[in-house]
């Protein structure tokens, strides 16, 4: 998995070796379609990601070869995938949403849910409100993906948002069923 900081040795001393075995790659976002696309280029894997907030271009030109999870549920070899783009914003932009939009967007997803029997994976770009966000109220996370967590308890919730370079050394945080992983950089993961 991979977000928000791309990585020198990815970018520059790719060795195909490290990534042998690699069955998926999931961007939580802020990475640009460049990097991307070269990753679904140099790793046999497919790509699911969810836009960032810094991802307005992806709304009309989104990464080639790469597929948009955000407001969908994808499976893939048996685990599903549920993904939600953005972050918590108090201003109207692409990929930005206040606490009460965020809420109606997952509320509006309760048949897709219905249909799926719910999902294994939570993919977002913010993280859930109180575990592993940030003070500011730009990184905070939101609280609809907690109740989203506490609800269908998945496996894992991927998200990122938060770099390393803000002081959040902490990337696996396990509350109750669900381990929670900021994939800042790059993750390798098996599930």
């Amino acid at each position: 998995m991979v977000s928000d900081e791309e990585s020198k040795y990815i970018w520059e001393h790719f060795d195909p070796e490290r990534f042998r075995g690699v069955e998926l790659i999931i961007s939580c976002g802020d990475l640009s379609a460049d990097y991307l696309g070269f990753l679904v280029s140099m790793i046999p894997a497919p790509l699911f990601y969810v836009p960032g907030n810094h991802d307005k271009s992806f709304a009309d030109h989104p990464p080639a070869g790469c597929d948009s999870i955000d407001g969908k549920i994808i499976v893939f070899k048996g685990k599903r995938f549920f993904g939600l783009g953005g972050c918590k914003s108090n201003k109207e932009d692409t990929f930005e949403y206040t606490e009460a939009e965020m809420a109606r967007i997952v509320s509006k997803k309760k048949l897709l849910f219905l249909r799926h029997g719910g999902f294994d994976i939570l993919v977002t770009h913010a993280p859930a409100q109180g575990i592993g966000d940030g003070n500011d109220s730009f990184h905070q996370g939101f609280e609809a993906f907690l109740k989203l967590g506490e609800q269908y308890k998945p496996s894992y919730h991927f998200f990122g948002h938060q770099h390393t370079s803000y002081g959040r050394t902490q990337t696996k945080i396990v509350r109750g069923p669900t381990t929670y992983i900021n994939a800042c950089g790059y993750h390798i993961l098996d599930i």
